[in-house]
């Protein structure tokens, strides 16, 4: 039977060298398609940077619609000529009388596109998907390009296939934090985990609603030179110090776009001060913490500056911080920068709070319900300066939600220490004496 089969070799030769083309770019494609839809964000970020091979994955990446419908459509294109030619052979060896080779050529060659042109290349793409990626990125992208024109055809096909056959599909809605608790909750695993999990839940969900206000670090908790900076700078350095904010003085701007963490410092030099800086992305006080850590995400960046309406910096917000806040049971940026509990108990049901708490933490410490007020107020200090209208000095009230808060100390302008009390109802007298 062998020795027929080789006699046949003009029967299945020429086919099989084009099941070996079709099996190679069938893998290709396949492989092309894990290496860069397995590629990190951190890792296409550096690839937009690189070398033009890199930045044409980069590229390719960006559009994942029009990359996913080319590599489908030769995929398949490729799959369907192999299997069309490997038909044909094992009907010519059929043919010939040789049905149980026909057979064994059919079992044979689709085990071979499954294994050298599926399994295999997805496979290596996993393991080695920076490389490959780079290597395939010329090829793929003119593939690509090829069906350019005809891609809105296939998506427009598409579109009226699913409106045709599967008219009953809807966008799945939002899931709302009443659903995703209920996940949590049936997730099986012990109480005490579920309520750290519910807790980080609400924190992530909390982004959406705080303003990225809430969570910088204001202008006055961080010291700002111009740049380059000198180590006779670092004199002024006190120990509640984490970052240093480096200006440009041009064009009689002030604005700021370098910035320097202590924490990542042990050993440097001038120069290597002036080299380890960072860059900063400036963002508007009203944005919310979620877009922020989103163009964190997305800008490959670590640190912003808040600026007002007027353009000028009031603080800076850093990704460590919104970390912080997504992961802390009490979240608390006064917390982050006085390195101490903001919201002391004294006594039973008297507190000491520091000016720069939010009114969201301090409602969380006291067990009240927290409402964004439609007044902007987000601090202890803001509101003592809303309701005064001037700086608060000792002796100065102000009720707020049931309590009263009595400001006991003011250390530096805007640096205050109230104390808060339960407000008593008051008790009706009996004016009749009976």
């Amino acid at each position: 039977m062998i020795i027929a089969f080789i006699d046949t070799i003009a029967i299945w030769f020429p086919g099989s060298l084009a099941l070996f083309a079709l099996t190679c770019a069938s893998g290709f494609f396949s492989g092309s398609e894990t290496a860069i839809f397995y590629l990190s964000r951190a890792e296409l970020r550096q690839f937009s940077k690189g070398k033009p091979s890199e930045q044409i994955v980069a590229t390719l990446a960006a559009d994942a619609d029009r990359l996913l419908t080319a590599v489908l459509f030769w995929n398949l294109l490729i799959n369907l000529s192999y299997f069309a030619v490997a038909g044909v052979i094992a009907k010519r060896l059929a043919d010939a009388g040789m049905t149980a080779a026909a057979g064994f050529f059919s079992v044979g060659s689709l085990l071979a596109i499954i294994l050298f042109g599926e399994v295999l290349p997805k496979s290596l793409s996993i393991v080695f998907r920076k490389k490959i990626a780079v290597a395939v990125s010329w090829p793929l992208a003119i593939s690509v390009r090829v069906l350019d024109p005809v891609i809105p055809l296939l998506q427009n096909i598409s579109r009226l296939m699913r409106r045709t056959f599967w008219p009953q599909i809807q966008k799945e809605s939002y899931l709302h934090s009443a659903d995703l608790e209920r996940a949590v909750d049936a997730s099986g695993a012990s109480e005490e985990v579920i309520r750290h999990e519910r807790q980080i839940l609400h924190n992530i969900l909390d982004l959406s609603e705080m303003l990225v206000e809430e969570a910088m670090r204001p202008r006055g908790t961080y010291l700002t030179f111009n740049m380059p900076l000198k180590l006779e700078d670092l004199t002024k350095i006190t120990p509640n110090t984490d970052y240093i904010i480096l200006r440009k003085r041009e064009n009689n701007s002030d604005e700021i776009n370098q910035i320097i963490s202590l924490s990542d410092l042990s050993s440097f030099t001038e120069k290597s001060l002036n080299q380890r800086s960072k860059r900063i992305i400036h963002v508007p006080w009203c944005a919310n913490l979620a877009d922020v850590f989103s163009r964190f995400q997305t800008e490959d960046c670590h640190f912003a500056s808040v600026v007002d309406e007027y353009g000028e910096t009031i603080g800076i917000a850093t990704y460590a911080d919104i970390i912080d806040t997504i992961l802390s049971p009490e979240p608390s940026r006064a917390k982050r920068i006085l390195r101490r509990e903001p919201v002391r108990e004294v006594s039973p049901g008297v507190y000491h709070v520091e000016g720069i708490t939010t009114l969201r933490y301090l409602c969380r410490k006291l067990q009240q319900d927290y409402e964004i007020a439609d007044d902007g107020l987000l601090t202890v200090a803001g509101m003592f300066h809303e309701k005064l209208e001037r700086i608060p000095e000792v002796g100065d009230l102000c009720d707020w939600q049931g309590f009263q808060l009595e400001v006991i100390e003011v250390r530096k302008l805007g640096h205050l220490i109230a104390e808060l009390k339960k407000v008593e109802p008051p008790v009706n007298e009996d004016l009749t004496g009976e």
